[in-house]
């Protein structure tokens, strides 16, 4: 579905400062249905991926395609969601939800019908005319992910979601994830800095090196059998893999030194 061909990132210098190249002749596959996470030392292009993969940035070099076309734009079947809250707060849950189906002209009838199914999908059934200042944060993020998904995307970007959140939240909302993936199959990629969330939830993890390192991705496949649930964190051979990730990145950082 996504194929990252020889792909370099450098932003441009303004007022008298210098440019400076975070991704460097990157390449990576990205299956359909995938869940894939996207770890690595801070600077190293992880958010930047995510958002020329959605099409707000454009390659310095290379090209993404994306189901045998170049990503050149933004398209609703690649859709974000961002560590910061993206609710509208002048509009209820219902409201929020519906925005994007509306401003594509989706007709009012099957406006309702999605915003009904997925207000139900992420758990917020009773809260449909709820203001978000009534809302928790962990409750603004399923309002953020049931707008995404009403959309019916293919492809969910999705960068550090649950960064904000605390301990007990985020674990929930983890495995509200991985239902909504399991019955949905979308492809989902997922910026974290958090390896046992990435161990968690992805089926591959890409580990980027910082551009000091040349910038060049190592995958490590999950080797965990689905369904799964918060528990394994606690198996030994989950633990067995995060220290060998951990021992991964701090190697990266060494070598930046």
């Amino acid at each position: 579905m996504l194929k990252i061909e020889n792909l370099s990132f450098s932003y441009e210098g303004n007022k008298g400062k210098p440019g400076y190249e975070v991704i460097r002749n990157l390449e990576l596959t990205i299956g359909d249905n995938e869940f894939v996470c996207i770890i690595g030392p801070s600077g190293c292009g992880k958010s930047t991926l995510l958002k020329m993969l959605a099409g707000f940035e454009k390659p310095s070099e290379g090209k993404i395609i994306y189901n045998g076309q170049e990503i050149k734009s933004v398209g609703y079947e690649r859709a974000m969601v961002f560590q910061e809250d993206a609710v509208f707060p002048w509009l209820r849950v219902r409201d929020n939800v519906e925005y994007g189906l509306k401003v594509r002209g989706v007709p009012a009838e099957t406006r309702k019908e999605h915003v009904n199914k997925f207000i139900e999908t992420v758990g917020l059934k009773g809260f449909e005319n709820a203001w978000p200042k009534e809302l928790s944060g962990g409750m603004k993020k399923r309002v953020d992910l049931a707008r995404v998904l009403a959309n019916n995307p293919e492809t969910i970007l999705m960068d550090e979601p649950f960064g904000a959140l605390d301990a007990m939240t985020k674990e929930m909302m983890q495995e509200e994830l991985v239902k909504i993936w399991e019955g949905s199959k979308k492809t989902i990629v997922f910026v974290t800095h958090d390896i046992e969330e990435a161990l968690f939830l992805a089926d591959k993890i890409v580990v980027l090196q910082h551009i000091k390192n040349g910038g060049e991705a190592e995958v490590i496949e999950v080797p965990f059998e689905r369904p799964r649930t918060v528990k394994i964190k606690e198996n030994p051979e989950f633990q067995k893999v995060r220290r060998r990730t951990v021992e991964l990145l701090k190697k990266y950082e060494r070598e930046e030194e």
